[in-house]
């Protein structure tokens, strides 16, 4: 029987104990672990914060090479120094 573990990556957080109450508890109340709770609250938050790569490339689509008023506004003298930023 092989096992696989996916990769995961570690981090560390101080939170007040007040927090940490409420978090055993609405866990519990899920019945899910701290660690499942809180990974499932982040996932839903960065699924509001940054749309889903399909979204992000639509977005993407929009360059100056696929719109020449793009092209206009972009490809300036004042424009090309936020690219050196």
């Amino acid at each position: 029987m092989t096992i696989t573990t996916a990769k995961r990556s570690r981090l560390t957080i101080d939170i007040p104990p007040e927090v940490k109450r409420r978090l055993r508890l609405a866990s519990a109340q899920r019945d899910v672990s701290m660690r499942e709770y809180v990974l499932q609250a982040l996932e839903e938050r960065l699924a509001e914060d940054l749309p889903p790569m399909a979204e992000r490339e639509g977005l993407l689509a929009l360059t100056a090479r696929s719109d020449p008023v793009l092209a206009e506004l972009w490809d300036n003298e004042k424009d090309a120094a936020y690219d050196r930023l």
